[in-house]
C-alpha cells in the first residue's frame, strides 16, 4: 500500500505531530471523503507500507522527526511556486521555504524531493510572462537541489458529492 499524505490538508506544515503519533501507534484512521459518518482504520506496519508521499509547501515540521520514518521507502512532492502572500496565505517567506527546500534535500536526497510548481493560475497579476520569468528563477536557484519537477495548470470542476 502506499500512504498518499496530505492531499487534502498540508499535513507536513500543520501537522506533523499528529503524523508522527499516528507512525508510533501503527495505524490511522481515516475518513470517507464521500460518506463523513464512515472511517477506515489504515495500518502503518512497515511491512504493509510500500511507500510514503508527503505533500507539502513547507515539511519544515517535520525535520526533527524524520528518523521515525527511516524504515519506510518515502519522498517529498514540495509544492514551491511564484505567488505572493495574497495568493499564499500563511506561508512562511519565500527565500526561508528556499532554505527548507536545500535543507530537505542535503538531509533526505534530491532524488526524494520533487518540485512541484502548481498549479499554474493565470490571470491579470499572473500572467504567463509572469510565471516563465519566476519559474526560471527558482529553477536557476534550485539547480542541483531536485531531479524532477512537476507543474499543471488550475483547473476549476465542479464538486461533486454523493
Amino acid at each position: 500500500m502506499i500512504i498518499s499524505v496530505s492531499r487534502r490538508t498540508d499535513i507536513p506544515a500543520y501537522y506533523a505531530v499528529w503524523f508522527f503519533n499516528r507512525i508510533r501507534e501503527g495505524f490511522v484512521a481515516v475518513r470517507n471523503p464521500f460518506s463523513s459518518h464512515e472511517a477506515s482504520r489504515v495500518s502503518l506496519s512497515p511491512d504493509r507500507v510500500e511507500g510514503i508521499v508527503f505533500w507539502s509547501k513547507n515539511p519544515k515540521p517535520m525535520f526533527n522527526h524524520l528518523h521515525l520514518i527511516k524504515v519506510y521507502p518515502y519522498y517529498f512532492q514540495f509544492t514551491l511556486n511564484a505567488y505572493a502572500q495574497d495568493i499564499e496565505t500563511r506561508m512562511p517567506e519565500k527565500s526561508e521555504r528556499l532554505d527548507t527546500f536545500r535543507a530537505l534535500v542535503e538531509t533526505i536526497g534530491p532524488h526524494r524531493v520533487i518540485w512541484r510548481y502548481d498549479p499554474i493560475l493565470l490571470n491579470d497579476t499572473y500572467t504567463m510572462a509572469y510565471h516563465l520569468e519566476h519559474f526560471g528563477t527558482l529553477a536557476r536557484t534550485l539547480q542541483g537541489y531536485t531531479k524532477k519537477v512537476i507543474f499543471s495548470f488550475i483547473d476549476f470542476y465542479q464538486k461533486k458529492c454523493r
